[in-house]
C-alpha cells in the first residue's frame, strides 16, 4: 500500500512534491497501513516533459560506473553524490518506506562511454545487447543473459540502492514480453544486497504462462498495461482478476496497477490536470474489486489535493481489513452485469461478500446473495463495510440494490 508519482506527475516529479505526499501519508494514512512512497520513471533526467518523454536531448545523470543518479534539478538533496539517501532518510523519518522506478538493462549512455562496472572486470559495453531495447523508451539496452558481467551490473545497482536505503523497486519493460533471465538476475542482486527490497515488475499483462516463474522471483507483478480513469479499462479488470486469482501467494501479488484516483494528470503522460474521471460509484467498484482480489494498492493521485470522499476510500479500516486478512478470495457468481466475489475471515469465520453492477442501465439492480450457499443455515447479521454500519438480519438471502457501475462490500456473520 503506497503512493506512486506516475499518474499525477509522469516523468516530472520533484523532491518537494515527493515530500509533501510523504507528509500527507504520514499524517492521514500511515495509521491505516499505507507506507510506500515511490518515485516513478526518469528521475535521472532533469529536462523531461509532460505528455511523453524527452528523447531529443535528455540530460542523463550517471556515476562513473554507469549507474543513473537523481537529477539535482529535480532532487536538490542528491547534490554532491548523495543520490537518493537524503530523500530516503526524510521518508524513513516519517515512519514510511521509499521506492523508485527503474528500466531493465544498462543505460545506452553508459555503453556509449564504455564505463566500467563496479566490482567487475567487465564494462557496460561488454554486457549490452543493442538489439534488445524497450519499444517505447530508448534509455536502455537489455543485458546479455547469462553473461557474468550482466549479473555484476545488477549487483552494483542494488548495492547502491541498499546504500541509499531503498525499500521498493519497480522494474519496467520486464513483464511484457517476460524477460525471465533479467528477472532472475534482479532477484539475485536484491538477495545479495543485504536489504529487504520489494520487487515490482511492470508493465502487463505478465504472461499467465510465466506465473510460476514470476511468483518465485517478484513480490508483485502487473496484470494489465497502464490503467487510467475510464470505465472500459476498469470493467476489463473483472476478467483479468478472474484469470489471475489462483496465482496469488503469500508475498506474491498479482497487481492491478495504480489507482487513478484523486488529483491526477498534473504533469502526466496522459491527460490534463483533473480529479479522477471515475464516478463515485466507479471509485467504489475499483476499491472494492482491488480489495476483494487483494491487489497491491498504489495510489496515483497527488495526496495533498484529496477531497474528503477520496480520503474516505483510503482510510476505511474495515475495508482494509479485508485486503490484509481475508482468505480463499474468489469470484462466486457472474450472470450478465451482476457479479459477486466472496472471501473468508479466518479469524472469525465470517464471510466477506463484494457485489457489483457492471451494467450501463441507469436504475440500480438487485444482486441476490444466497446465504445458505455460503454456509449459513440460520439468521445472519450483515454489515456494510463502506458505510461502517450494520444493515440488518437476514435469513436465506441478502439482496442489496447496486447502482450502475457500482459496488458494495459486506461482512456476513452467523447470528
Amino acid at each position: 500500500m503506497g503512493w506512486n508519482s506516475w499518474d499525477c506527475f509522469g516523468p516530472n516529479v520533484v523532491e518537494d512534491e515527493v515530500k509533501t505526499n510523504a507528509d500527507y501519508m504520514a499524517k492521514n494514512l500511515k495509521s491505516a497501513g499505507w507506507e510506500y512512497i515511490v518515485v516513478d520513471i526518469r528521475w535521472y533526467v532533469g529536462n523531461d516533459k509532460a505528455h511523453g518523454y524527452n528523447e531529443t536531448n535528455p540530460d542523463y545523470v550517471l556515476d562513473e560506473y554507469g549507474r543513473f543518479q537523481p537529477s539535482v534539478v529535480k532532487f536538490p538533496s542528491a547534490a554532491g553524490g548523495k543520490g537518493f539517501k537524503p530523500l530516503a532518510n526524510y521518508i524513513h523519518g516519517k515512519g514510511l518506506k521509499f521506492g523508485i522506478h527503474i528500466m531493465r538493462g544498462v543505460p545506452v549512455e553508459a555503453v556509449k562511454r564504455n564505463l566500467p562496472i563496479f566490482g567487475s572486470i567487465y564494462t557496460t559495453k561488454d554486457i549490452a545487447n543493442p538489439t534488445d531495447q524497450c519499444q517505447w523508451l530508448h534509455d536502455m539496452y537489455g543485458t546479455v543473459a547469462g553473461r557474468e558481467g550482466s549479473q555484476d551490473y545488477y549487483n552494483s545497482l542494488f548495492k547502491l540502492y541498499a546504500e541509499w536505503g531503498l525499500d521498493f523497486v519497480k522494474v519496467d519493460d520486464l513483464s511484457r514480453p517476460y524477460h525471465a533471465a533479467e528477472v532472475d538476475m534482479i532477484r539475485k542482486a536484491i538477495d545479495r544486497c543485504g536489504r529487504k527490497i520489494v520487487l515490482s515488475t511492470s508493465p502487463g499483462e505478465t504472461p499467465v504462462a510465466a506465473a510460476a516463474d514470476v511468483q518465485k522471483h517478484a513480490n508483485m507483478w502487473r496484470t494489465v498495461d497502464d490503467f487510467w480513469d475510464n470505465w472500459k479499462m476498469l470493467k476489463e479488470h473483472f476478467d483479468v482478476f478472474e484469470r489471475w486469482n489462483k496465482y496469488r501467494i503469500a508475498g506474491g501479488w498479482p497487481d492491478g496497477d495504480m489507482l487513478p484516483l484523486g488529483k491526477i494528470g498534473i504533469r502526466a503522460e496522459r491527460g490534463n490536470p483533473r480529479m479522477s474521471a471515475f464516478t463515485k460509484d466507479e471509485q467504489y467498484t475499483l476499491m472494492t474489486l482491488w480489495t476483494i482480489f487483494r491487489s497491491p494498492l498504489m495510489f496515483g493521485g497527488n495526496l495533498p489535493d484529496n477531497d474528503e470522499f477520496t480520503l474516505s476510500l483510503l482510510n476505511n479500516k474495515e475495508v482494509l481489513y479485508v485486503l490484509k486478512n481475508s482468505a480463499e478470495n474468489k469470484p462466486y457468481y457472474r450472470v450478465g452485469d451482476k457479479i459477486i466475489w466472496i472471501a473468508d475471515d479466518p479469524k472469525s469465520g465470517d464471510k466477506f461478500v463484494a457485489v457489483f453492477n457492471s451494467g450501463d442501465a441507469a436504475d440500480p439492480v438487485k444482486v441476490s446473495v444466497k446465504l445458505n450457499e455460503l454456509g449459513f443455515t440460520g439468521a445472519c447479521k450483515v454489515r456494510d463495510l463502506w458505510a461502517k454500519a450494520d444493515v440488518g438480519t437476514f435469513t436465506g438471502e441478502f439482496a442489496p440494490m447496486v447502482n450502475k457501475h457500482g459496488a458494495g462490500l459486506y461482512r456476513v456473520s452467523a447470528k
